[in-house]
């Protein structure tokens, strides 16, 4: 398509307005991909404190699981809509789910953090990594 002169300084401003439109508003609760399964790896945490979602947690002794930054659509993540959700995880044909009570920072998109009783219930801690299957899924 051709464009008169005059017209394409009015379109890059459009065009870039709609970037940074599109960029700062981040993913939302839509682009959480539930029932969606995701080849990936998990690996188990341990610790007790206080969950991105705003609840005591102990990784040492619930069944929860931390996953990706990338999946938290809001600033506060107490409110974030992946708090309600869960993840059933599969691995060697053995399915668990356990609920999302916390967030992990330095997982990539299909790496997810399972406290030491989930990840106990389907392979040996020892282990360190496994590769799994797992999905968003209501609870």
């Amino acid at each position: 398509m051709h464009l008169p002169t005059y017209a394409r300084p009015v379109l890059a401003v459009l065009a870039t307005a709609g970037t940074f439109t599109v960029l700062g508003i981040g993913p939302a609760a839509a682009d959480i991909p539930v029932g969606q399964p995701i080849d990936g790896t998990s690996t188990y945490y341990n610790d007790a404190g206080y969950g991105a979602c705003g609840n005591q947690i102990n990784a040492a002794t619930d069944w929860l699981v931390a996953v990706p930054a990338a999946y938290w659509t809001t600033p506060n993540p107490n409110n974030d809509p992946v708090c309600g959700l869960s993840v059933q995880v599969t691995y060697n044909g053995n399915t668990i789910t356990v609920p999302v009570q916390d967030k992990c920072p330095t997982c990539d998109p299909s790496h997810i953090d399972l406290s030491l009783p989930a990840f106990q219930s389907l392979a040996d801690p020892n282990l360190g990594v496994i590769d799994v299957t797992w999905e968003f899924v209501s609870p």
